[in-house]
C-alpha cells in the first residue's frame, strides 16, 4: 500500500481520492443489504440532514460486510499514520441523496470539538461511492486548503438553516464571526469544488476540511457510504457499544469491535466496573 502519496495529498489539500478501491461485486453486496432498510424511506429530519436524502444509521449492525468495511486496510493505514493508537469509529451511515435535493450547508466535522483552529483534525472521515459522483448527482463537494482555515468561514454559511450550534463550537472565543450574523472580518470567499469519481472510489478527508453534500440534479438517487473515525479520547457520534446488539457485536472481527468501543485507551479510558469491556461480549 502506497500510504505515503495519500497523506501527502490530505496534508496539501485536506482530501484525497482513492480510486476504484471497492470492486463492482462488493458494492451489488452493499446495495442489496441495504435495499429492505431503505424500504421504509428514512428521509431527513431538518435540512442538514437533507429532506429528500435518506439516511441509515450504525452500518455494521445491519449487515457484516458492512463491519467488514469499517476496517478496510488502507483506510485504517492512513488513520494509523493520522490518529493515536486505540483510535475509535464515530459514526457508519448509508446516505441517498434523490433528485430535487439542495446541496447541504457547508461545514467541517470537527466543529463540534471546542478547541480553535487551525489545529490538526480529531477525526478523518471516508465516503464510498456505491454510484458515480457527478457535479449534477449531488457528489461531495469540498473546499481544497480549508483544513489549514483558522476560526474564518465560508461567506455565507453563517444563519444556514438547520445549521446547528453543534457545528459552531469549533470556533475560538476570540472569533469575530458572531453567531447568526456575518462578520466581513470572519467571512471568506471561497467556492466548493465537486469530488467527482466512478462507483467503488473513496474520498477521504480531514474532520477540519469544509465540505457539503451536493445538490441532486440528475434524474436519480445517488448512495454512498460514509465511515468517520477519530481520536480514542474524543467522544463519538455514535454510541456504537448500544446500537449494536452484543450479540451482533460479539460475531463481529475484533478490530471492528475495537473501533466500535470494546477497547481501552490507555491507561483505563473504556473500562467497564474496572475491566476490559470486551468481557461483555462473552
Amino acid at each position: 500500500m502506497d500510504v505515503t502519496r495519500h497523506l501527502e495529498r490530505l496534508d496539501a489539500d485536506g482530501f484525497v481520492v482513492l480510486e476504484g478501491l471497492l470492486p463492482p461485486d462488493e458494492l451489488a453486496g452493499y446495495r442489496e443489504a441495504l435495499a429492505p432498510h431503505f424500504a421504509r424511506e428514512a428521509f431527513g429530519r431538518n435540512d442538514f440532514e437533507g429532506r429528500k436524502t435518506e439516511r441509515l444509521y450504525t452500518l455494521p449492525a445491519l449487515a457484516p460486510a458492512f463491519a467488514i468495511l469499517a476496517a478496510h486496510p488502507l483506510v485504517l493505514a492512513i488513520c494509523d499514520a493520522l490518529l493515536a493508537p486505540s483510535y475509535l469509529l464515530t459514526a457508519a451511515q448509508a446516505i441517498r441523496i434523490h433528485p430535487g435535493e439542495k446541496a447541504q450547508a457547508l461545514h467541517f466535522d470537527d466543529s463540534f470539538y471546542p478547541f480553535p483552529r487551525p489545529r490538526p483534525a480529531i477525526s478523518l472521515a471516508t465516503i464510498c461511492a456505491v454510484d458515480d459522483f457527478t457535479a449534477e448527482n449531488g457528489a461531495t463537494e469540498v473546499i481544497p486548503g480549508s483544513h489549514r482555515w483558522g476560526d474564518v468561514a465560508p461567506r455565507g454559511v453563517v444563519g444556514a438553516e438547520d445549521f446547528s450550534q453543534a457545528m459552531r463550537y469549533g470556533r475560538g472565543a476570540d472569533s469575530a464571526l458572531a453567531l447568526g450574523a456575518e462578520s466581513e472580518a470572519a467571512l471568506v470567499d471561497a467556492e466548493p469544488q465537486p469530488a467527482c469519481m466512478r462507483a467503488g472510489s473513496v474520498v477521504v478527508f480531514l474532520g477540519t476540511l469544509w465540505h457539503r453534500g451536493g445538490a441532486n440534479r440528475s434524474q436519480a438517487p445517488r448512495l454512498a457510504l460514509t465511515y468517520q473515525y477519530c481520536e480514542p479520547w474524543a467522544r463519538q457520534q455514535e454510541n456504537f457499544t448500544l446500537a449494536i446488539d452484543p450479540a451482533v457485536a460479539a460475531a463481529m472481527p475484533e478490530r471492528v469491535q475495537e473501533l466500535c468501543g470494546y477497547s481501552i485507551h490507555p491507561p483505563f479510558m473504556g473500562h467497564v466496573g474496572g475491566v476490559h469491556p470486551k468481557r461483555r461480549l462473552g
